[in-house]
């Protein structure tokens, strides 16, 4: 959704869904971190800043002072954070520092899911638009998991403040908590990491043991394969490789975490899922939620997997998605752990993308995050199981592993040109696509030599921090953080003006630099056409215009690649853009109303080449009723290429195009 820390009322005008009372008030936890934190990648945890070794030494003398091994102290720090201290600003459950102590208690109430924007999240013109519409409710007491780092306080005798803050005293507030935790289970403060299997896994935050396993395999998984990094603070770490490695899994049965039950469920079995299935119901006068039952892939092909953000906390998001006058995705991903659950089969298609052809032909996932809180950052856990759940599904569906396809809610196109500006931006310029892509194991390499046709944007993360405002107030500053945004400008200059999205602002106004505001912004991972190239800067294709980012040689924020390209076929000038890709008129049988195949506000000029993603058929599901004797997936004879059009994929027939190869 757009983040936002504004009024979350409804927009003047909106469609207020009907809700029970019941099910606002058990809507609980969607909470936002506190204020503007220091920004990342001041020197923190005492001591000179220059002194890239301390952090370095401050886990040896936790592990010596609590008798933790050291690669046992390292291996649980990477997973919460890879060993970032975000200058003690808490994540997005109010974790702290390198070992992520949980303060939850930091939070107040904000807009839920879904409460901002006018976006309808089906995106489905044959029926009436969808704004579901909650209260934001009120906080319930706290999980242990959300307020560890009292209890660290407690063990280690450190205050709270200098928990949250110094990022040694963080360690130490973590080794505590291991060591606890191995005491609990009757263990000695044995030397050998792999009799520390079971307080790994304790120290998760974990309630069931599919969870709590998950969590502790990852951990070993980083002590047997090593690691090293130089942090947001400028430390220099190191995790020595411990190849053979075999954890006593076995200490997991003594953890006296309850046996979660995966039945039912479509994850990988590396990760740990729940089934909390969200309901399919009739209420009211005919209407029906929150989601529409298929038969995919038989029906239709999976082709996207698009990544959310949540806008709220796990047990809330969990309560809304049970909500049949609510909207669905198909899965949401828990911070502290990575712990998954599943709310809507795969075969169903879930109300989640704004756009019903990609929610038709996509699986939703949801992230435990905020788009507008930069520091409010996603720990390793999430990031890990969210990119097991991608390649299986990726696998399973054969979607390709590309930013053309594994979408983030913010580049999934308005159906229509009426939608384009109410749809939503998450999960925003803070989700690290790069590292995302290196999890799922299809990193953002060249694929050209140099000064190729085309680049795949790719900007160093933690040194790349364009300004953005509208984080906590219209106008403000947010504060300064990574990126994986690009920002483009009409001339090789930053004193030039930002393009223009006559699609966002019809009457042609300026963009912006608001957090939300996309309209002159690439991400990490998406591929243009080259256009020009001048200096330290590079002009692209983009929504039918050039379009420059600065591209330095000695720090490039992108590099070559090669690829197809559409442009207009011989002789024609322009030709038009589309939001979906629905069969034409003719394709469409008795009893199902064809749905009008019409173009966005742009359009494709000759001599101008965009990067294809796919060839795909013009298709509609109609799904309309509860009933699904309807039902009905209509395919066309009209073929469309998917192309890298804006900040948004986009459509043009393939009957418009040329295709050629580009950049090799």
């Amino acid at each position: 959704m757009s983040g936002s820390a504004l009024d979350p009322r409804p927009l003047p005008g909106r469609r207020r869904t009907r809700r029970t009372a019941g099910a606002v008030a058990c809507a609980a936890l969607l909470l936002p971190l506190l204020g503007a934190a220091p920004s990342a990648g001041a020197p923190s945890g005492g001591g000179s800043g220059s002194d890239a070794g301390r952090l370095q030494r401050a886990f040896g003398n936790a592990a010596t002072r609590y008798h933790v091994p050291l690669s046992v102290l390292l291996g649980v720090s990477y997973l919460q954070s890879r060993w970032d201290g975000h200058a003690g600003a808490p994540s997005v459950t109010g974790g702290y520092g390198p070992m992520h102590l949980t303060d939850a208690h930091t939070a107040l109430a904000r807009a839920p899911h879904h409460s901002e924007g006018s976006e309808d999240p089906r995106g489905d013109g044959a029926r009436a638009a969808l704004h579901p519409d909650t209260r934001v409710p009120a906080a319930s007491a706290l999980p242990d998991r959300l307020k560890t780092l009292d209890r660290a306080a407690e063990l280690s005798g450190i205050p709270a403040a200098r928990l949250r803050t110094d990022e040694g005293a963080n360690v130490a507030g973590g080794a505590a908590l291991l060591a606890a935790a191995q005491k609990s289970l009757g263990e000695s403060p044995s030397a050998d990491p792999a009799d520390w299997y079971g307080a790994v896994a304790r120290f998760s935050g974990a309630e069931d043991t599919a969870t709590a396993a998950a969590y502790a395999d990852d951990v070993f998984d980083v002590i047997r394969s090593g690691e090293r990094r130089t942090t947001d603070a400028g430390q220099r770490m190191v995790l020595t490789a411990r190849p053979r490695l075999a954890p006593r899994t076995s200490q997991l049965d003594r953890t006296g975490l309850r046996h979660g039950s995966a039945a039912g469920t479509e994850c990988p079995a590396s990760v740990s899922c729940q089934w909390v299935p969200a309901p399919y119901e009739e209420f009211g006068d005919g209407d029906y939620g929150n989601h529409d039952l298929g038969n995919r892939p038989a029906s239709q092909r999976i082709r996207y997997i698009v990544v959310h953000d949540t806008e709220g906390t796990w047990d809330g998001v969990l309560n809304l998605v049970q909500d049949p006058t609510y909207v669905s995705w198909n899965y949401t991903l828990r911070s502290t752990d990575g712990l998954i659950a599943q709310h809507v089969k795969a075969k169903d298609v879930a109300w989640h993308a704004g756009n019903w052809y990609i929610n038709a032909a996509s699986v939703g996932l949801e992230h435990e995050g905020f788009l507008a809180s930069p520091d409010a950052w996603y720990t390793e856990a999430m990031y890990r199981s969210s990119a097991r759940l991608v390649k299986y599904l990726a696998e399973k569906y054969g979607v390709p592993l590309d930013r053309q396809h594994i979408l983030g809610h913010d580049t999934v196109p308005g159906p229509t040109t009426s939608t384009v500006p109410g749809m939503h931006t998450d999960p925003g310029p803070y989700w690290d696509w790069r590292h995302y892509f290196e999890l799922l194991g299809h990193p953002f390499a060249p694929t050209a030599g140099k000064n190729s046709g085309l680049v795949t944007i790719r900007p160093d993360y933690a040194t790349n921090r364009p300004q953005y405002t509208g984080c906590t107030s219209p106008g403000a500053l947010c504060p300064a953080h990574g990126s994986q945004e690009m920002r483009l400008y009409t001339q090789p200059a930053t004193s030039s003006p930002l393009v223009k999205d006559i699609g966002l602002r019809p009457g042609g106004g300026a963009s912006t630099i608001d957090v939300n505001d996309t309209a002159s912004r690439v991400e990490t991972g998406q591929q243009y056409a080259v256009a020009e190239r001048r200096g330290d800067w590079t002009a692209i294709w983009y929504l039918g215009q050039k379009a420059w980012f600065q591209n330095p040689a000695k720090k490039p924020t992108a590099v070559d690649a090669a690829g197809r390209v559409v442009t207009p076929r011989a002789g024609v000038a322009s030709v038009p853009v589309y939001g979906r890709a629905y069969p034409e008129a003719s394709a469409y049988p008795s009893g199902v109303p064809a749905q009008s195949v019409s173009p966005l506000p742009y359009k494709l000029l000759a001599g101008q080449k965009y990067v294809v993603g796919g060839e795909v058929p013009g298709e509609y599901d109609y799904s309309v009723t509860f009933t699904t004797d309807s039902h009905r997936v209509v395919v066309g004879k009209d073929l469309y290429y998917e192309i890298q059009f804006g900040h948004r994929v986009a459509f043009v027939r393939a009957a418009d195009v040329r295709v050629a190869q580009s950049g090799s």
